[in-house]
């Protein structure tokens, strides 16, 4: 991999995020679903849950790390079981694209103290992309509180997304576990198609742009 030797100077980014987010462009918007499907540890070996999924994906200024130039969409998800109030999964957390390279960066923190950074690669006019993270990589790694690494070690994470059609998109992930005192790994899954409420946002300098003046 080679970087620029001028690593300061900025490049002048396009104000309209959604015209240069790439195969991201289909996520934006918001979205929901009654059909994902779980498959997580519990004492005794495994257990399935259905779940309901509300994902929000707001379009965010394009970002600059010195000649790094960033389109991206900032999310969060929220899932119950059906008929509950009580949080199942909780997730914020930023998808990214990178014209330069093709990159795809996926950003991941949950409220049970763990963070993770996921990288892949994709077309601009992709459909389906995915990303991965691995422990102990220094630039796609993931990080969790003692415990967690004590007791449901995540080795690596895996997600796969497809975009249907302008109203729906789906995705796979799996996360493989060390789970204490078991001797092969743990696949922790979720699945889930989820269907368009609401098209997207500009981004907050788009929008004032587009204001009459």
């Amino acid at each position: 991999m080679s970087f620029p030797s001028d690593i300061f100077t900025e490049p002048q980014p396009d104000p309209d995020t959604l015209a240069n987010l790439g195969p991201l462009r289909g996520l934006a918007g918001t979205w929901s679903s009654s059909g994902g499907a779980d498959s997580h540890p519990v004492v005794d070996g495994a257990e399935a849950d259905l779940y309901v999924e509300h994902y929000q994906l707001d379009v965010i200024d394009a970002q600059t790390n010195g000649p790094q130039l960033l389109y991206g969409l900032r999310y969060h998800t929220h899932i119950t079981k059906p008929g509950e109030l009580e949080t199942f999964h909780d997730q914020v957390g930023y998808w990214l694209w990178e014209p330069a390279t093709k990159n795809l960066y996926f950003t991941l923190a949950i409220p049970r103290g763990q963070v993770a950074l996921a990288i892949g690669t994709a077309e601009p006019d992709a459909t389906t992309f995915e990303v991965r993270s691995r422990r102990d990589d220094p630039h796609c790694g993931i990080v969790t509180n003692p415990f967690l690494d004590h007791a449901f070690r995540t080795r690596s994470f895996h997600m796969t997304v497809t975009v249907t059609s302008p109203d729906e998109w789906s995705y796979e992930q799996d996360a493989v576990l060390e789970v204490l005192g078991r001797d092969a790994p743990f696949h922790h899954t979720d699945h889930n198609t989820l269907s368009r409420l609401g098209p997207p946002v500009p981004n907050p300098v788009a929008a004032a742009q587009a204001q009459p003046t």
